[in-house]
């Protein structure tokens, strides 16, 4: 099975819902979902003051692929500060996050497997 077939659509369409694991501030839209795989396409995004260091760094059996569209947000293991118009290509087993969002930040992210 694949992702289904849309066409544009309006992504304020799609509700949010609480990311899991559950961080406060941290939700997801989902655009396009393969069950199967779950291959995901989503729009991430983290409410100002946002941090997801509960969690610690994280690492995935997917690829990973990330661009930031709006606000910003601190890479705290990196020091790093990454915003709208940065993105990333991580493939499985890659080490990232965890973050801190003062301002609030959302991304397009899509995750898909080999």
């Amino acid at each position: 099975m694949a992702k289904p077939e849309f066409e544009f659509t309006p992504t304020a369409s799609v509700e949010f819902r609480d990311c899991t694991p559950h961080i406060d501030g941290l939700s997801e839209a989902i655009l396009a979902q393969d069950s199967e795989s779950d291959a995901v396409t989503r729009i991430l995004k983290f409410e100002p003051g946002t941090d997801t260091s509960p969690n610690g760094a994280l690492t995935h059996e997917f690829w990973e692929e990330v661009f930031i569209f709006e606000g910003s947000f601190r890479d705290l293991r990196l020091d790093r500060v990454f915003s709208a118009g940065d993105w990333a290509t991580r493939p499985p087993g890659m080490e990232h996050g965890p973050w801190v969002s003062e301002e609030g930040a959302k991304m397009f992210e899509v995750r898909y497997y080999q």
